[in-house]
C-alpha cells in the first residue's frame, strides 16, 4: 500500500489541529472578555460610589450597593448607562435616618444630560417617633395607622394636663416632609383643626399647625421630593432628580432650607 507523500500528511494534521487552535482562541478571547466586564462593572460601581458619598457628604465608609444593568462595557462605549440601581440600608440624612434606594436610567458617562431618577427614603416607626418628639408637638409616642400617622402625649390647657391625641396625614411641600393635623382629640373632645374660632385653637396652635422637617439641606439642589406615604410599618418619602443634575454644578451643590 502507498502511503501519501509527507507533505500531505502535514496538511492533514494541519487541517485536524486548526478547529482546536480556533477553539482555544476563542476560549482566550472570551475570557479577555469576561474579564474586562467584571472589572469595568467593579470601576463603575467604584466610581459611583464616590460620588455619591461626595454629593450627599457622607462618611468614607458609608454602605452603598450599586448595580448596572446589562452588559458594561458596550454601555460604556457608547458613553450611556442604561441602567442604575444604588441603595443602602441606613443612610442618615438631616433629622432623617432610613433606607434608600435609587433607580436611574440613560446615565452619561460623558457629559450630557439624565434620562431619568427616581428613588426613595424608608423611615421606620421608632425613627418617626423621633422627629415627631423634634416638633413643637407635645406628643409621648407615635404609631402607624392604616394611612395616617397618629401621634399621641399631654397638653397643657389653661394649667391643667389633659391627654391629646392627633392624626397626621403625611405629605412633601418645598424640599420638606410634612405632617398635616387632620384631627385633634383634647380629652373627650374632638376638634378640627381647620377650625379657628375654636376655643382651642390659640392656646394649641403648635399642635393645630402643618409640621414640617426640612431634609433640602441635605440633597443636592437638583434632588426634589415629591411625596411621604405611609408604607405598612414604615414612612416611604419619594424623591426625583432633575436630568440636568449630571451637567449643571449648581444643582449638585447641597440645597437649602426656608
Amino acid at each position: 500500500m502507498t502511503r501519501p507523500p509527507a507533505e500531505h500528511r502535514v496538511t492533514r494534521r494541519r487541517r485536524a489541529r486548526w478547529p482546536w487552535v480556533l477553539v482555544a482562541v476563542v476560549i482566550v478571547l472570551a475570557g479577555l472578555v469576561v474579564g474586562g466586564e467584571f472589572v469595568a462593572r467593579a470601576m463603575v460601581a467604584q466610581q459611583v460610589r464616590s460620588q455619591v458619598i461626595s454629593a450627599l457628604a457622607l462618611p468614607a465608609d458609608q454602605q452603598l450597593d450599586v448595580t448596572v444593568d446589562g452588559i458594561v462595557l458596550p454601555q460604556l462605549i457608547a458613553g450611556r448607562l442604561d441602567g442604575l440601581h444604588i441603595s443602602s440600608k441606613r443612610v442618615a440624612l438631616g433629622p432623617i435616618t432610613g433606607a434608600v434606594s435609587v433607580d436611574a436610567a440613560g446615565v452619561p458617562i460623558r457629559g450630557g444630560d439624565l434620562r431619568s431618577a427616581t428613588g426613595t427614603i424608608r423611615i421606620d416607626a421608632a425613627q418617626l417617633e423621633t422627629i415627631v418628639k423634634s416638633t413643637s408637638m407635645p406628643v409621648d409616642t407615635v404609631t402607624l395607622e392604616g394611612k395616617d400617622v397618629k401621634a399621641s402625649g399631654t397638653a397643657t390647657v389653661l394649667g391643667a394636663a389633659v391627654p391629646l391625641s392627633v392624626t397626621l396625614t403625611p405629605g412633601a411641600e418645598g424640599g420638606e416632609l410634612t405632617l398635616t393635623p387632620t384631627s385633634v382629640s383634647i380629652g373627650s373632645v374632638t376638634l378640627d383643626p381647620s377650625d379657628d374660632s375654636s376655643p382651642f385653637a390659640r392656646v394649641l396652635k403648635p399642635v393645630f399647625s402643618t409640621q414640617k422637617v426640612c431634609i433640602a439641606d441635605r440633597l443636592p439642589a437638583g434632588v426634589h421630593l415629591s411625596g411621604l406615604r405611609v408604607d405598612g410599618d414604615s414612612l416611604l418619602a419619594s424623591f426625583a432628580a432633575d436630568g440636568a443634575i449630571t451637567a449643571d454644578r449648581r444643582l449638585q451643590a447641597l440645597g437649602s432650607c426656608p
